[in-house]
């Protein structure tokens, strides 16, 4: 089992900052991916980041240059670097992570992220 627990949301106004950070405890060993994907109200949920096992990462392109995903094996954390953010970044984080074949790019969505995920965090992004 792995826990996920996710810090540092908060509010802050468009084209601003925020680092959000995922603690991973448990039988990390076993996971081939981890990354982040955010769930808003009225919304299907995107997977906007994730890092495999071998370092490949993927972002969505919706992030793409404006979120730095980074893997801290030293001490089990997975960060996501937000910069320049948008109206439409305003969602709940969760950080996730999976014990299967690893994440890939199927049909222009990031795939993969489906064993276990944390609480959560909110992200709000105002004008």
């Amino acid at each position: 089992q792995v826990q996920l627990v996710e810090s540092g949301g908060g509010s802050v106004q468009a084209g601003g900052s925020l680092r959000l950070s995922c603690a991973a405890s448990g039988y990390t060993d076993s996971t081939n991916c981890m990354g982040w994907f955010r769930q808003a109200p009225g919304k299907e949920r995107e997977t906007v980041a994730a890092i495999n096992g071998d370092g490949r990462i993927l972002y969505a392109n919706s992030v793409k240059g404006r979120f730095t995903i980074s893997k801290y094996v030293a001490n089990n954390t997975l960060d996501l670097q937000m910069n320049n953010l948008e109206l439409e970044d305003t969602a709940r984080y969760f950080c996730a992570a999976d014990s299967g074949g690893g994440c890939a790019v199927i049909g222009g969505a990031i795939r993969g992220l489906t064993s276990h995920w944390g609480r959560g965090t909110q992200v709000t992004v105002s004008s």
